[in-house]
């Protein structure tokens, strides 16, 4: 108490200085300085000090729908760690062993991003950019990972970018390839489940509801009883999304059904971006017509798997979760407010219904993707769980994720962009 007591007093003291240090007089502090030094100086406080700004800047942020001024976005995103904190109230750890004190002193599980790029910059990964405006931000999703979850990010690698100048002042930048991952950890930082992906606002609150219910199962006994217990967590979980699988293909008319833990057969060469964007069907759209222009070679890995629920297929299987990818009142003013960001005035006065077909697809993708990743990569984590392999450690776990579910290695300095068989016409074939 009597930190946070003199760390206040610190903080009013900054507010002031500009009208009361003589030598600074003639030299007042602006106010975006004032603001991203009370940011760093509320940084220290955790949780604690974003609730203390919350509080000081309330009338600024007390209209959800509309963002504040750029200069308190600013701040808070260095506050939160995390880029339109505004519409979500979220502090990150950016350090592991941080956020495992605090989920010692709370009794809270950690739930752990990696992902590429950083989650505090615009241009993250695609599906990082999606977590902030159709998970985050969500009133539901928003509530629970405040009241129980320690919350923490670390970056894998940086994301590739790519700007199309178009030689009349206009240009287009976009993120490559890459994909995001949610660990849940327990307060020692060991993998208890993992998220592989986009999930739909409430497919995740319900992922994280089972996990934080499994958290406070596994905080009895010892370890070897935690380890079975965690292993017969999966195998329930993995023998009840067989059976799941097998009554929505079947009401689909599908009877051979394939098994869902099968993996592709491992390729004698590093996979293409071509072959891990189609990972992520949502990260799809926004990559592909890049990734296509580029004329990157794709091997067609032709699984029974993949076969059998082709893309019309796996539509009809999303269909059935619609709900489950709604996004909130939350979500759908972040994303107008990003949409418009140049002409913050068009965005007041767009209507929703002129927003509808977009946001119509993207829950549309959303839901696609939710389907997808429970059923081709959930599946396969819950097996490594089952059989405890490279799962006891969070940065091996990732290794072996972003290698064979994301097909983006770390052996590939590259990320499947630049291929050994295609012949460019350019010196050092473009790489510099």
């Amino acid at each position: 108490m009597k930190r946070r007591f003199f760390t206040h007093l610190a903080l009013l003291s900054l507010l002031s200085v500009g009208l009361s240090h003589p030598s600074l007089a003639q030299t007042p502090i602006s106010a975006n300085t004032a603001l991203l030094q009370e940011a760093g100086l509320l940084r220290n406080q955790g949780p604690e000090g974003l609730q203390a700004f919350l509080t000081h800047h309330a009338r600024e942020l007390a209209n959800r729908t509309l963002p504040p001024s750029a200069e308190v976005r600013t701040a808070l995103d260095k506050l939160c760690q995390q880029k339109d904190c505004y519409a979500s109230r979220l502090y990150w750890y950016t350090d592991l062993e941080q956020a495992k004190a605090a989920a010692k002193a709370s009794g809270k599980p950690i739930l752990s991003l990696r992902l590429l790029g950083r989650l505090d910059q615009d241009l993250s990964c695609a599906n990082s950019r999606f977590f902030r405006v159709a998970l985050y931000p969500n009133a539901a999703v928003s509530k629970e990972l405040r009241d129980h979850f320690i919350l923490h990010w670390q970056s894998v690698r940086p994301v590739p970018t790519v700007t199309i100048d178009f030689g009349d002042g206009r240009k287009l930048q976009r993120t490559l390839t890459g994909n995001s991952i949610h660990y849940v950890l327990d307060a020692n930082g060991r993998p208890i489940d993992a998220l592989p992906g986009l999930y739909g606002p409430q497919a995740f609150l319900q992922q994280l509801r089972q996990a934080e219910q499994l958290a406070k199962n596994l905080s009895q006994g010892t370890e070897a009883e935690q380890s079975a217990q965690l292993q017969q967590y999966h195998r329930d979980r993995l023998a009840a999304l067989q059976t799941q699988w097998s009554k929505d293909l079947s009401e689909l008319g599908i009877s051979s059904l394939p098994k869902l833990v099968e993996l592709p057969a491992k390729l004698d060469r590093p996979p293409t971006a071509e072959e891990a964007s189609r990972i992520a069907i949502s990260k799809m759209v926004v990559e592909n017509p890049i990734l296509i222009s580029f004329r990157f070679a794709a091997t067609e890995n032709q699984k029974a798997l993949e076969s059998i629920t082709d893309q019309a297929t796996w539509g009809k299987l999303a269909e059935r979760y619609a709900k489950d990818a709604r996004l909130d009142v939350n979500s759908l003013a972040l994303i107008q407010a990003k949409k418009f960001a140049s002409s913050p005035a068009t965005a007041a006065t767009v209507s929703a219904e002129a927003m509808q077909p977009l946001t119509q697809k993207f829950e549309a993708m959303m839901a696609l993707d939710t389907v997808r990743n429970e059923y081709l990569l959930h599946s396969q984590l819950h097996q490594w769980f089952v059989q405890a392999s490279a799962t006891r450690n969070v940065d091996v776990l990732n290794e072996r994720v972003y290698a064979q579910l994301f097909l983006t290695p770390s052996s590939d300095p590259w990320l499947g962009l630049a291929s050994e068989d295609i012949y460019s016409a350019i010196d050092n074939d473009g790489i510099r």
